[in-house]
């Protein structure tokens, strides 16, 4: 048990700690439990210079990694994730301003029922509009369509 002893100091226990939560990033992607890492090994390396007792190792850790979690985060999701640099409304915009052909008659105040990209949607609209006629999809709020028509004459 002897050649244990030198596993036991409190900056190798940290560190491998730290390299535990780094290698659970890679199991449990989101970009939060490497920061959890970096505050171990911030703790080890202050244990390491300074003789440091167990509650402010603990003070220490918590500390470092929730700053760096608040300081970093962000900087590194933009900079390794640039998908997240994309609008949002990337989606919205596959959908608005295209025409759709009306299924189900959509009445004013009620939801009808458009084809689009080969499926059906439910679709509302401030008019009456009858199916068959073509409508414009003017915005999409979750799985709704917001439409007004194309030919005033089918409406």
């Amino acid at each position: 048990m002897e050649f244990l002893k030198p596993l036991l100091k409190p900056e190798i226990i940290w560190f491998i700690i730290g390299l535990l939560f780094l290698l659970l990033e890679f199991t449990l992607p989101g970009l939060i439990i490497v920061f959890f890492g970096i505050g171990a090994w911030i703790t080890s390396l202050c244990c390491l210079v300074f003789d440091v007792n167990i509650n402010l190792q603990i003070i220490i850790f918590i500390t470092t990694s929730i700053i760096s979690l608040i300081l970093l985060r962000n900087y590194l999701k933009k900079r390794f994730f640039k998908e997240d640099q994309q609008p949002k409304d990337t989606l919205a915009d596959e959908f608005i301003g295209k025409t759709a052909e009306v299924e189900l008659d959509i009445k004013d105040g009620k939801q009808g029922k458009i084809s689009f990209k080969g499926t059906t949607w439910n679709a509302e609209s401030d008019h009456n509009i009858k199916k068959g006629a073509l409508v414009k999809i003017i915005s999409k709020e979750s799985i709704v369509l917001k439409v007004e028509p194309l030919d005033t004459n089918k409406s």
